[in-house]
């Protein structure tokens, strides 16, 4: 349980330590958050949840897959019992390439279920508890196929182009309710566990020039909650120097 008083932070799509949605969890419990940690593996989000509490700061894990109307509303029921919602962050989705010729429907459909209509969920409740107080930041991870289609992310795509679209909209609805709505766009390969430990080769190639620093990316979701309501920013991009765009 939280300590009285204290700001709460929910953020889902935890996995590696060493990825974007980890890094985000130990920034803001750094900076005095309780985080409710969330993720399909209970495994992972409870090593991310440990090593936060051994450095001293406040966390507790929920396993949830976003796609799960009953699991999101458990989490947020979870969130509401420890305090008021300061910040909710949505990281969920990965990355589902294929080849539109030979792909299921299911598939497709899986994809957007998971980048898209899993926003629908997690910002509809994280929003209903933030209005009860007028404030609050809700940020949305963006790829480059919130952007642009490219050959063989075509599920992909649709997915992560709706639910920039659902963020749009959400922030002109709620902005002037009190709620940030921001959209990051993440230009690029994370230079994180998932690519080192499931394309080594691949990492590689690239080097660390060539891959979005973890940290730099979690500047900007900091920076983008502690805007002023005067100088708000829905949407921000973050690539490498040598990247193409």
């Amino acid at each position: 349980m939280a300590e009285q008083g204290k700001k709460i932070a929910v953020v889902i799509g935890v996995g590696a330590e060493k990825g974007l949605g980890a890094a985000l969890c130990r920034r803001f419990a750094a900076g005095g958050y309780h985080v409710v940690v969330a993720g399909r593996t209970q495994e992972k989000i409870d090593r991310v949840a440990a090593t936060i509490t051994g450095d001293g700061g406040s966390a507790s894990a929920m396993v949830c897959d976003v796609t799960d109307e009953a699991a999101v509303d458990q989490l947020f029921a979870h969130v509401e019992n420890l305090g008021q919602l300061s910040l909710a962050i949505y990281n969920a989705g990965n990355a589902m390439p294929g080849d539109f010729l030979q792909m299921k429907s299911e598939y497709f459909e899986l994809c957007w279920r998971v980048s898209c209509f899993g926003g629908f969920l997690f910002s509809q409740r994280a929003i209903a508890q933030m209005l009860k107080h007028n404030t609050g930041t809700l940020l949305f991870t963006g790829a480059s196929a919130s952007m642009r289609g490219k050959p063989f992310f075509s599920a992909f795509t649709a997915a992560k182009a709706g639910l920039r679209a659902l963020s749009q909209s959400l922030a002109r609805e709620f902005g002037p309710q009190g709620v940030h709505v921001g959209h990051i766009v993440v230009d690029g390969v994370i230079d994180g566990d998932m690519i080192s430990q499931v394309f080594p080769d691949f990492a590689a190639s690239m080097g660390s020039d060539g891959m979005v620093d973890i940290e730099g990316i979690v500047d900007i979701y900091e920076m983008m909650h502690q805007q002023s309501k005067r100088a708000w920013t829905h949407e921000i991009d973050v690539r490498t120097s040598v990247e193409n765009f």
